[in-house]
């Protein structure tokens, strides 16, 4: 237990906050060392990569991350052109560039593996556009 606290004058009070949960019996426990906030932990699995390798313009995927969790692109091979990272909310009807404060974001041109985004809303799902102008890429696109 901690040493107490002194209270001076002219206040011979002090408000405490706490945090506290139910006991089994609906009685109060607070929080201390000795009796941690009762958690547990929740394991998502990964989704399945999106990996491949084209000669070929085109678009790849649809690869849907799990939330509040880094997507992370890698890009090797010969090549020349560029990678887009498109986003869609709609089942891949529309795809838009993704962007931070309103730039492009996930725009490549040459090999690379570095996290590119982190998704917030469920469902929403990321695809590859692809625009080669020689040579072969190899993506993957992985959580």
């Amino acid at each position: 237990m901690p040493p107490p606290v002194p209270v001076t004058n002219p206040a011979s009070y002090a408000l405490i906050s706490a945090v506290g949960y139910a006991e089994a019996d609906s009685t109060l426990s607070p929080v201390s060392a000795d009796k941690p906030l009762p958690v547990s932990t929740v394991s998502v699995p990964a989704p399945a990569a999106l990996i491949g390798t084209t000669a070929a313009s085109g678009v790849v995927g649809p690869f849907t991350p799990n939330s509040n969790k880094p997507v992370v692109l890698a890009l090797s091979g010969s090549w020349s052109g560029t990678v887009k990272v498109v986003r869609s909310t709609d089942g891949g009807a529309t795809k838009l560039p993704i962007t931070a404060a309103g730039m492009a974001w996930g725009v490549f041109s040459t090999n690379c593996c570095e996290p590119v985004w982190e998704e917030a809303v469920s469902g929403a799902a990321l695809y590859l556009d692809i625009v080669l102008s020689s040579g072969a890429l190899t993506y993957g696109v992985a959580q």
